[in-house]
């Protein structure tokens, strides 16, 4: 754990998507509170380092995928740069082509490099139609957290700590306006449809909840179409403000440390809700919580499950991107009325 006398320090390699990279951030925070001695050095997207922000002995390095780092040339530029940072261990969360060129160039100094086991077997089993294993596959957490048990580091999930919830900036302030209410976020969209609850049954889920006048409700979403429809929202909703396209990254996730619930799909928006400790109540949709992307910490009781009864091929996907046919509808089988009752159970809890 100590390399030549100096404090031993890792690269954390995770590109990909928000909620795979914001997965991480319990499993480095664990990291560094065991092992103090130890430096982080996290390779991901620039867009991603407001996560790591709260985090002890983390930096950032930003991959430049598109332009300074693209291709095999960019990829030997970009090893040249991080060995400059003295690295002693690589730990590989994502387990992609880039990484595994990445993972060439570090051997050849013989720099310790270990990978991320997908379980590709396991959740092959889990989303085939015949003969599916409908049982929990391993945790993405526990998959990071094995790739620094086997550098030699290895934590205790008991020990992981939320984030501090963050101070809000004047800008957010103003946008909701403190009172008495409660903050309820609600993230609707998400990467793929099978993973999205139909919007005309979110808009009944947010009428409800706008009716009891306990709530504020802060929509949560990004690109212009979706900014579109939350605006549409916000004007037909006395309680409903839309947060997204107003605000940088890191005043987001401030936001985000600051409510009192998230309503999320299974996306990026329930990991950085849980990353805070925040309750997280989640929609699924042809996914399911046994694929081992539940939001960190969750009571499974807060996750609403699609109907297996009439649709038992769920899940039918890992990230929502395919289903059989007549699967698209599979969230209408989870009712408004239950929805609002489960956030009610949460936040009265």
């Amino acid at each position: 754990m100590d390399k030549k006398g100096k404090q031993a320090h890792i690269l954390v390699i995770r590109l990909s998507a928000m909620g795979d990279v914001a997965m991480t951030v319990p499993v480095l925070g664990a990291l560094v509170a065991k092992y103090p001695h130890i430096k982080l050095t996290v390779l991901t997207k620039n867009h991603f380092a407001p996560l790591f922000s709260g985090l002890n002995n983390v930096e950032v390095y930003k991959a430049d995928i598109k332009k300074r780092h693209k291709g095999l040339i960019g990829l030997w530029r970009l090893y040249r740069e991080l060995k400059t940072l003295q690295i002693d261990y690589v730990a590989d969360l994502h387990n992609v082509l880039r990484s595994q060129i990445l993972k060439k160039y570090f051997t050849l100094d013989r720099t310790p490099f270990i990978q991320l086991n997908k379980g590709r077997a396991e959740k092959k089993g889990l989303i085939r139609a015949k003969n599916k294993v409908f049982k929990q596959a391993k945790t993405t957490h526990q998959r990071y957290a094995d790739v620094f048990k086997e550098l030699g580091f290895p934590i205790d999930f008991s020990e992981i700590k939320s984030l501090s919830r963050e101070p809000l900036s004047r800008k957010v302030l103003d946008i909701v306006k403190q009172d008495t209410k409660k903050w309820i976020g609600i993230a609707p969209f998400a990467a793929h449809e099978g993973k999205m609850y139909p919007f005309h049954l979110m808009k009944e889920v947010i009428g409800i909840l706008d009716n009891t006048e306990k709530y504020k409700i802060l929509l949560f979403g990004g690109g212009i179409s979706e900014v579109e429809k939350l605006n549409a929202i916000e004007k037909e909703f006395k309680e409903a403000i839309n947060m997204a396209g107003r605000l940088d990254f890191s005043e987001e996730l401030a936001l985000i440390s600051n409510l009192d619930l998230m309503l999320s799909m299974d996306s990026g928006n329930a990991h950085l809700a849980a990353n805070y400790g925040i309750p997280v109540v989640t929609l699924w949709g042809v996914t399911h919580p046994f694929t081992g992307f539940y939001p960190f910490d969750q009571p499974i009781e807060n996750a609403l499950l699609s109907d297996r009864k009439h649709f038992p091929l769920i899940p039918t996907s890992v990230y929502g991107n395919k289903f059989p046919k007549g699967y698209g509808a599979v969230m209408e089988t989870i009712m408004p009325e239950d929805v609002v009752e489960k956030i009610r159970q949460v936040l009265d809890a």
